[in-house]
């Protein structure tokens, strides 16, 4: 169906006149379903949704056949959504087995390789447990934070070098907010000041428990090529969480969490929606696509259900919850004993006081960390023909979910480096209206060329977004605000 624009249409236009590019980050922002057109009474542009100026035409002409163009355009704009994540197909599998007996519902390529993204935070939790279960640490041990770990690529809750942060405090960031630096902190600090040695740690437990076509690299999930696991080991440790500290694994039914006064809600968005959900994490990078570990119970039955490779955070939830009503009432409701054996911990040492790896031994991603976070609303970042191959790993950095809250952003440009330099630059000019907020970069392509977002998530309002704007704009930013 032809969509034409017209002089009179509708505007959508900001409250500041702004730039080509910051038109177009816009417009695809939008799902691409308007056009940029030049404003020169205000000397920007403006974004113009076409969807609008249809309906700004139809609704003028009084018969059957433009009310029922209307009802067309109208279900274009419902299903606008998911189409700008059309062509994002990563390597799905999914896996649903019985808590009780270990024994498998469901599978569709459970065993083949898969980047587990931030599922990984699960067996950093599990050694986490292991050492506060074996009086390593306790709650209010005090992790202390490195300027390596400081420097993780978000999402994270903003740790300094010299920081530390409570035991339970980082429990409950990396179940939230699945904290990437957070996650290297208690890396570092279990692995007696390497998250290298670490990672060692987390493959020799993940062959212990029967996982043993995993591989992890790091604490955090952040791209790794080396790093690999399958649904089938994930699924087996969804399981060993539960089984070996139940006392703990109640963090994962955590649907919100607040930290210097930043409220941090779960990405798991099935926790409060699905009847007997209660845990376990959400994983996301452009090569794993969307992965989600679920564990749910009704009565005496409990599963654990697993995606990776979703194309959206949406298709994924909807998949899961459908494996969870489908299988949930086949499971046993007879307990068995132990699915997975406990075995004595392996060498994880605590010093009294860690030693900090210094940043520059720490290892170092192979191509610059391009944060972007994708969800149903915003275009996905397709990835290259070689981030498809078992040996690459797409090196655009991801979150779980877009972060939640409201958001701002200061301008797009061509390169990822740009982005950041204008965030950094930002931050110091805007002094107090910043310091509670997430600085992130988000690519997106128009066309064949590539831009990047810059933008601060994780403003509690409305109002305090604008505020932000508002600072920013009196420093010479661009700046408009973006709801949840």
């Amino acid at each position: 169906m032809p969509f034409a624009v017209h002089s009179c249409a509708p505007s959508m236009a900001l409250d500041k006149p702004f730039g080509k590019v910051d038109c177009l980050s816009f417009e695809a922002f939008r799902g691409r379903h308007g056009i940029c057109r030049p404003n020169p009474k205000q000397n920007g542009h403006v974004w113009v949704p076409i969807v609008l100026t249809e309906l700004h035409r139809l609704s003028s002409i009084p018969s059957r056949a433009a009310r029922v163009w209307l009802v067309v355009i109208l279900a274009f704009v419902v299903s606008a959504g998911p189409a700008a994540a059309r062509g994002y197909n990563p390597p799905h599998s999914a896996i649903v087995m019985d808590a009780k007996t270990g024994r498998v519902l469901f599978s569709e390529n459970a065993n083949a390789p898969r980047y587990p993204a931030s599922l990984t935070k699960m067996m950093t939790l599990y050694l986490l447990f292991d050492a506060m279960k074996n009086g390593k640490v306790s709650k209010s041990t005090r992790v202390p934070v490195s300027a390596y770990a400081s420097g993780r690529p978000p999402t994270k809750v903003g740790l300094k070098p010299g920081d530390t942060i409570a035991v339970e405090d980082a429990i409950y960031s990396i179940v939230t907010q699945s904290a990437n630096d957070v996650a290297t902190a208690v890396g570092e600090f279990l692995g007696a000041g390497s998250e290298a040695r670490f990672a060692q740690l987390m493959t020799a437990k993940a062959h212990e428990l029967g996982m043993t076509s995993t591989h992890f690299d790091n604490a955090s999930g952040l791209p790794d090529p080396q790093q690999k696991t399958t649904a089938h080991d994930m699924a087996l440790l969804g399981i060993a969480l539960q089984e070996h500290f139940p006392d703990y694994y109640r963090y994962f039914s955590t649907e919100s969490f607040t930290y210097r006064g930043r409220r941090m809600r779960n990405h798991n968005h099935l926790l409060g929606r699905i009847t007997g959900v209660d845990g376990i994490k959400t994983g996301f990078t452009n090569a794993s696509g969307f992965n989600l570990v679920a564990s749910a119970a009704q009565g005496d039955r409990r599963i654990v259900a697993v995606v990776m490779g979703g194309a959206s955070a949406r298709s994924r939830d909807a998949q899961v919850a459908g494996l969870i009503q489908k299988y949930l009432p086949r499971a046993t409701t007879r307990d068995q004993g132990p699915v997975i054996a406990a075995r004595t911990p392996g060498g994880i040492v605590v010093p009294g006081k860690a030693v900090l790896p210094a940043p520059s031994v720490a290892p170092v991603p192979s191509a610059p960390a391009v944060l972007a976070y994708a969800d149903d609303s915003a275009p996905v970042p397709r990835p290259s023909p070689a981030s498809k191959a078992a040996s690459a790993v797409d090196p655009v950095t991801t979150a779980s979910n877009r972060p939640e809250g409201w958001m701002i952003q200061i301008g797009s440009t061509p390169s990822a480096d740009g982005a950041r330099s204008l965030l950094v630059k930002a931050s110091a000019s805007a002094g107090r209206a910043l310091a509670s907020a997430e600085p992130y970069t988000e690519r997106f392509e128009k066309g064949s060329t590539v831009y990047h977002r810059a933008r601060f998530a994780g403003f509690s309002s409305k109002d305090a977004a604008v505020h932000a704007c508002s600072v920013l704009r009196k420093k010479d930013f661009g700046c408009f605000a973006v709801s949840p």
